[in-house]
């Protein structure tokens, strides 16, 4: 195969957005981690706070291993926090909390974004682990068919990426109307609560321009075959 400069430019835009937006997000937690709220309140006690605010007094709120590893599981509707968030007094630790409060409210409420979400996940699964052993499968049988086919799963990864924007989104705008609307934290606490939720959101951002760069590569390289 000749060799590809668009690709090796792709490859190292990947690794730059990539591993910028991680380092962004963790500067940001780590920053506001050590930033104390004025309530005195821990993530877990926000969280439930929110959560009976919002009539969820039935979801539980548990403590998992590991770093930012905090998420909402709506199967057996449960907010799982990470020990520092589910026991830190930040604010990085408030706006997580929430966060993960605020993709509860959309179980609750029917958010259709989240629902369209959640009826991806099993077909994503499958076409991710997929698409590029039928891509590669296709190059080498010089298969069209093929590949065009791994085109399509593509395409339905990168379709659950673009629904998971508005999901996010809503999420923390759900969690900065409570932390912020409630009068919960003082401007300064809630503008460090945003930009926290900002640095988080960036990272899908960045995920769904790289699938939709990649994927424009991909239609433009089998066009041409």
């Amino acid at each position: 195969m000749p060799f590809d400069l668009t690709y090796l430019l792709l490859i190292v835009a990947s690794l730059v957005l990539g591993y910028g937006t991680q380092a962004y997000i963790k500067s940001q937690y780590n920053k506001f981690s050590k930033v104390s709220i004025s309530s005195g309140l821990t993530g877990a006690q926000t969280a439930r706070r929110m959560l009976d605010a919002n009539g969820l007094a039935d979801v539980p709120i548990r403590s998992i291993p590991g770093n930012l590893t905090d998420h909402f599981d709506p199967r057996s509707r449960v907010v799982s926090l990470s020990a520092d968030v589910y026991e830190g007094r930040s604010v990085a630790a408030t706006a997580v909390a929430c966060h993960e409060c605020g993709h509860a409210v959309q179980h609750a409420r029917d958010y259709a974004p989240a629902k369209i979400r959640s009826l991806l996940v099993p077909a994503v699964q499958l076409a991710s682990n997929l698409w590029a052993i039928a891509l590669m499968i296709g190059i080498v049988l010089n298969f069209l068919g093929l590949i065009w086919a791994a085109v399509g799963l593509y395409a339905a990864v990168l379709l659950f990426q673009l629904v998971t924007l508005p999901v996010e989104f809503n999420a923390s705008s759900r969690a900065l109307a409570y932390i912020s609307l409630g009068g919960y934290l003082p401007d300064q606490e809630t503008r460090g609560a945003r930009k926290v939720l900002t640095a988080a959101a960036l990272t899908y951002v960045a995920g769904a321009l790289l699938s939709v760069i990649q994927l424009i590569y991909i239609l433009g390289r089998t066009r041409r075959r």
